[in-house]
């Protein structure tokens, strides 16, 4: 049966005509559209795109802020028959940019004023692009560059001209295997590559998502994750499209902190059912929580920490495990607690949040343990932009701690050997997936394509479990180190529990490349080793200073290490034997980081091969050695 992005939308349009489809603040209050009006500004621009010659099959690019122009100008080009190439405004240097928009023979570009001046910097290295698609109006245009309000107008005089059956039969004509989006993945381990989703793949999964989660017509949501995100895409946007919701968009400041400071502010106004998060922004929420509960004295601190350990211990695991046997007697207390304090938390988030959906990197447990407690459930999910990318998710119907959730259906999953072989329940290997929402394929990619979908199915490249119906992804299934004597580790959980229990390790990575022993890459949390040299008469200006703070970062690590009070949680061979303090941080801006804040993992250990190498020499073994005094 034919379901595009199209049908979804003309089928929304006709059960909701009246039901508000977008919220967008501009002055002091957000302001409604309706899926009729939407619908309307929907076909002016599409028919300003086929009036400006945009054709059946072209690509366009969209770089922007989350705003209603972001979302009519995709259905837009649906409409109009082309393809969109969604762009992350985190990309700041002009070869990340310029590769994508080369790569996708991009023709049309729509982009927001606040990130013209990157594609200006650019224009003139694309040698096929015909117009620049501007939604702020400027006070002067470059070569090239049209103001929206003006492919608006075109819109308007082409609907004037010709039917609107002439107008529909574009963007009806569209296939189920017709492209709808090229996503460009921000890899951990090579050059970007263009996944080519079909309208099939969105629609298969915004009903896959469905059968894990339940909204209907009355739900709000506000998208925080940035729309390029495969995750916001399906999830925030065209899920609540299809159910008839409401989606809201952060207020847009005139620069990136403006807008993240604008998130509290708008979800408070927005009161939304359902937000989308990812661990970044979740650990941000938790950190502002404790200072606002701080900011009121000791004695609240040490109410909300012992209330948090009742619920601890009152919920477990989550899901069937919250209140079992004896637990069951702490009800009273979770239900005073929640009412004294918890509820005036959930305030902060509107006061009408049922639960959080958290995608991207893993979720450590701690944080999923610590919203459930508040009454605000943040559940894992996990999925990839190669399968559009909803895979499995926790939710209020089942979930577990330390689970990636019940699979969508409906789904195939086997879990493979490094041989393709499938293994059976309850043993890891790499998680294999075949159903409608797997891609297309790689953008002029046949050899990545062949790599990665063999016989329908997608080998996703993560490594996982499955366990009495749920799924446990465990970190990357090619990531895997490898010790001397062949031995095959995940060194994702490591390192995350690593960073979480040391105070002076602010990111990390463990290497065993069939070495003698594991090694780690880090860098250090300066503010917090000044502190605690102050304690000591010390400072990182000295060569003493310098020796105590390697032996602080040592001292953390050991409490992995037998003796130590979290040596239960790994085999000691695991953990690193010594350590290369790094001097700089892992950012996107010197390309470490991928814009959904995942370290490049080979693009580190590339940069420093030389600090690797030294740790297997006798004196880099010694953590208080040159080099790591040098970087501190």
């Amino acid at each position: 049966m034919k379901k595009t992005l199209v049908d979804l939308f003309e089928g929304s349009v006709k059960q909701y005509p009246d039901n508000t489809f977008l919220l967008e603040k501009i002055n002091d209050k957000f302001e409604p559209a309706t899926y009729t009006d939407v619908q309307r500004q929907v076909y002016t621009l599409g028919a300003g795109l086929i009036a400006l010659g945009v054709k059946k099959g072209d690509n366009m690019a969209l770089l922007s802020e989350g705003r209603n122009a972001w979302i009519i100008g995709e259905l837009a080009m649906f409409y109009a028959g082309a393809t969109n190439v969604p762009l992350s405004i985190k990309l700041e240097e002009a070869n990340d940019l310029l590769f994508r928009l080369q790569h996708a023979d991009v023709k049309y570009i729509m982009v927001s004023g606040n990130q013209l001046k990157k594609i200006r910097a650019i224009t003139g290295q694309l040698l096929l692009l015909e117009k620049i698609i501007v939604f702020d109006e400027q006070t002067a245009y470059e070569e090239k560059e049209v103001f929206i309000g003006e492919i608006k107008q075109m819109g308007d005089k082409w609907l004037k001209e010709h039917s609107l059956e002439e107008f529909l039969s574009l963007g009806l004509s569209l296939q189920n295997d017709d492209y709808a989006t090229i996503t460009y993945t921000s890899g951990t381990t090579a050059d970007p590559k263009g996944v080519i989703l079909t309208h099939r793949n969105y629609t298969a999964n915004v009903e896959q998502a469905l059968s894990c989660v339940d909204i209907d017509e009355t739900w709000r949501t506000l998208i925080i994750l940035p729309l390029d995100h495969c995750f916001a895409h399906v999830v925030g946007f065209y899920i609540f499209m299809y159910k008839g919701a409401s989606v809201a968009t952060v207020q847009v400041g005139r620069t990136g902190i403006e807008t993240l400071k604008n998130i509290p502010v708008n979800i408070k106004e927005v009161k939304p059912y359902l937000i989308l998060s990812v661990p970044a922004l979740a650990k941000n929420f938790k950190k502002s929580i404790e200072q606002g509960i701080q900011a009121q004295g000791k004695t609240a601190v040490r109410l909300f920490n012992y209330a948090l350990n009742i619920a601890y211990r009152y919920n477990g695991d989550g899901g069937d495990d919250k209140g079992r046997g004896p637990r069951a007697m702490l009800k009273p207390f979770v239900s005073l607690f929640d009412k004294l304090l918890f509820s005036k938390v959930r305030q902060n988030f509107g006061g009408e949040l049922k639960f959080f959906i958290g995608g991207g990197a893993l979720l450590d447990k701690d944080l999923q343990k610590f919203y459930y407690a508040i009454g605000l459930p943040m559940y894992q999910g996990y999925g990839l932009s190669e399968a559009t990318p909803v895979i499995s998710t926790n939710g209020p119907h089942r979930h577990l701690f330390g689970s990636s959730g019940v699979l969508v259906q409906p789904l195939d999953l086997k879990i493979c050997d490094a041989d393709g072989k499938q293994l059976p329940e309850g043993e890891k290997g790499e998680i294999v997936i075949r159903g409608e929402n797997v891609m297309a394929g790689y953008w002029k990619n046949p050899v990545s394509t062949a790599e990665t979908i063999k016989d329908g199915w997608l080998y996703t490249g993560d490594m996982g479990y499955m366990k009495d119906g749920l799924l446990f992804v465990l970190g990357r299934f090619k990531s895997l180190l490898i010790s001397s004597d062949g031995e095959k580790y995940s060194p994702e959980g490591i390192e995350e529990a690593l960073m979480e229990h040391s105070s002076a390790i602010d990111q990390l990575l463990l290497y065993n490349n069939q070495s003698p022993y594991t090694v780690a890459l880090l860098v250090p949390n300066k503010e917090q080793l000044k502190k605690q040299l102050v304690h000591r008469q010390l400072d990182l200006t000295t060569e003493k200073g310098k020796e105590e703070a390697v032996s602080i970062i040592q001292s953390q690590i050991n409490r992995f290490k037998k003796g130590g009070d979290l040596s239960t949680l790994f085999p000691e061979r695991w953990l690193p034997t010594t350590f290369a303090v790094l001097p700089e941080p892992w950012t996107e801006q010197n390309g470490l980081v991928n814009s959904t804040m995942k370290v490049i993992r080979g693009k580190v250990e590339t940069l420093y091969a030389d600090r690797i190498k030294y740790l297997f020499t006798p004196e880099g073994k010694n953590p208080v050695n040159n080099e790591n005094m040098k970087s501190l």
